[in-house]
């Protein structure tokens, strides 16, 4: 039978974690609401902008040629992985390296390449030696994350797509937040933004969609020159913050099942400690009565 002194000293570390946990659990759930609140902001934007952009490039001359537009050969892949700084959140970040491995498992004859943004995803690459092509730590982690910090991260994607004409195509993987209780996990194509975005949707809904005809008040060089970066910009954005909500709806879950379950640990703790603390008081009783009837 285990000591009582053990049992008590158990017994407050388990009081101790249960505070950490629900002190987590409400701080969560009050940033939870102002990334949701920001998500469901940003995403119409991102939606529209992705669709009139869409609609744009599918009715370009095929003559017209824009870096971020044209297609490229299919050996060099960037996958942009975005996950948390911090653990504590259930399966959020394994959910998220399993569909990298399973996307790298699958174009194994493909040279791929990792940008990492959060910390667990690039320590879990890192560790199996994968190559990893930049780095960003802490954005995800701040109390607000800015259009800027989405900027950045675009830019180096640009730079490294345009400039150096290292890659070939561009995918991301991020958690789409549903609820508080549901993420789903995306993998998409950012780069080259697709001239086909007309056909698929009129494959998806089988029906024809009307097209909707521009008036340009400027060259479509001028107008993919500006707007297709600022795309990839929202994107970027828009997967943050869905990162963001998704990570702080998942800790939230993971450290309320915690609590719960620290809850039954120091009941099951405390009726070990009584019925431990009874034998004892039983076993002293039961000498002094032995010693009485001895004398």
């Amino acid at each position: 039978m285990p000591n009582l002194l053990e049992i008590r000293r158990r017994l407050r570390s388990v009081k101790n974690t249960q505070q950490i946990t629900k002190a987590m659990k409400m701080v969560s759930a009050a940033r939870l609401r102002r990334a949701q609140e920001r998500v469901v902001t940003a995403r119409p934007f991102a939606n529209k902008m992705t669709q009139v952009l869409g609609e744009l490039a599918t009715r370009t001359d095929e003559d017209f040629h824009h870096p971020l537009l044209d297609l490229r050969g299919d050996q060099r892949y960037l996958l942009v992985l975005i996950t948390a700084d911090k653990g504590l959140c259930g399966a959020f970040n394994t959910n998220l390296t399993k569909a990298a491995q399973a996307f790298m498992r699958e174009n194994s004859d493909k040279k791929i390449e990792i940008m990492a943004i959060g910390r667990k995803g690039r320590d879990f690459f890192r560790n199996r030696r994968a190559v990893i092509a930049g780095e960003f730590i802490g954005l995800t982690a701040k109390a607000r994350l800015e259009f800027s910090d989405a900027l950045e991260v675009a830019q180096s994607i640009i730079k490294m797509y345009t400039e150096d004409e290292e890659i070939d195509k561009v995918f991301i993987v991020y958690n789409e937040f549903k609820s508080v209780l549901s993420q789903r996990v995306v993998l998409e194509q950012l780069l080259p933004v697709s001239r086909a975005k007309q056909e698929e949707s009129e494959a998806k809904s089988q029906q024809p969609v009307t097209l909707i005809d521009y008036i340009y008040e400027q060259s479509p060089e001028e107008i993919f020159s500006t707007l297709l970066p600022r795309l990839i910009e929202t994107q970027i954005f828009r997967a943050l913050l869905e990162s963001v909500a998704s990570e702080h709806g998942a800790r939230m879950t993971a450290m309320d099942s915690a609590s719960k379950n620290a809850s039954e640990l120091i009941d099951s703790l405390t009726l070990n400690m009584n019925r431990v603390r009874q034998a004892a008081i039983t076993n002293e009783i039961i000498e002094v009565v032995s010693g009485a009837a001895a004398l």
